[in-house]
């Protein structure tokens, strides 16, 4: 049987030292990235395994992280998860998944299995530090969500950009008659400030936003469809609607249809995160599109350079979305 590959194999080969191919794959920022990219080419050549065992008694690491998300069986986070995992695995971590539904016990738990050493790191996704305890001293990115003087690492997008040129899509159509269904505001605060977006939008446009136009919902589809049901019992109805969701834009597009609306004759439509399912519902669904998976792999690299040793800047990292227009969205009739 042939021998298993070894650091010093790859150290060999690349002409670098065994400790440098050991900071190569623990993504330290004291090598250079092309150096890193050479080590991993070699390591995926040699077929090279880290022997987890004795580098975690050596270490005293578990060579796992957390990813720790509101909803795992939202299909948003599969993207976000491939991208961390692929960026783990390059290091050697295991990715283990939390799912919090929302319940504080739950969000503390996942804490203290940090605290404890059975994870090295965490990124979380809930937008949320449970009430009690001092965390901000364990390594920790915080994706997609903000927590304001928290002090963590951030990667995340410009929600309020987003929604903005969102909105100003339907307004360069020609609506003035434009409603909004948020999630949960004010929490988390991503959809909050997708609701500051679509505000000034239509501020910006001298458009007022009228009594009822502003719904909330929980995400799912279902809030989605009861959203739109609150919206056309107006006695003034919007002729568009910017949804803080693409799954709740799904639902809204179901109750428009059961109500005899047509998508986009009658009503346009905007979603928010350009799931999978969205160039393939009909109509194709207009949507900002998140860069998830590279949202997930870069929030596995700050955390990588935390592990590391490096440190992290105040400032977040902030990834560019692109808005989708597809077949949900047209001038209005009237």
């Amino acid at each position: 049987m042939r021998d298993r590959p070894k650091i010093k194999d790859i150290a060999e080969k690349a002409g670098v030292s065994v400790a440098t191919v050991s900071r190569a794959l623990a993504a330290s920022t004291l090598v250079t990235a092309e150096t890193r990219q050479r080590v991993l080419d070699l390591a995926r050549e040699l077929d090279y395994r880290p022997n987890v065992s004795a580098r975690n008694l050596r270490t005293r690491r578990s060579m796992t992280v957390l990813m720790v998300v509101r909803d795992v069986g939202n299909p948003f986070y599969l993207d976000i998860l491939k991208g961390v995992e692929a960026t783990a695995r390059e290091a050697g971590y295991a990715v283990l998944m939390g799912n919090t539904e929302n319940d504080p016990a739950r969000e503390t738990e996942y804490f203290n299995m940090l605290r404890d050493g059975h994870a090295d790191g965490m990124i979380l996704m809930t937008g949320k530090l449970p009430s009690a305890g001092d965390w901000n001293h364990l390594p920790v990115v915080v994706a997609l969500e903000m927590i304001e003087g928290s002090g963590l690492p951030h990667v995340q997008v410009d929600n309020v950009a987003a929604a903005r040129g969102a909105v100003e899509h339907l307004i360069s159509l020609g609506h003035r008659r434009i409603a909004h269904i948020s999630g949960p505001v004010p929490e988390p605060m991503s959809v909050y400030r997708r609701r500051e977006g679509f505000r000034l939008a239509m501020r910006d446009a001298g458009l007022t936003i009228p009594a009822g136009y502003e719904v909330r919902g929980d995400f799912l589809i279902e809030s989605g469809e009861e959203c739109c049901r609150s919206l056309f019992s107006l006695s003034d109805p919007p002729t568009a609607l910017f949804v803080a969701n693409d799954e709740m834009a799904y639902g809204a597009v179901h109750e428009l249809r059961r109500i005899g609306r047509d998508v986009p004759g009658d009503v346009s439509v905007v979603g928010f995160d350009d799931l999978y399912l969205s160039k393939a519902f009909y109509p194709p669904l207009t949507t900002v599109g998140q860069p998830r998976s590279e949202i997930g792999r870069t929030a596995m690299a700050v955390l990588l350079g935390i592990l590391a040793g490096g440190s992290e800047g105040a400032e977040p990292i902030v990834l560019p979305t692109v808005l989708k227009v597809r077949g949900s969205t047209a001038p209005p009739l009237i």
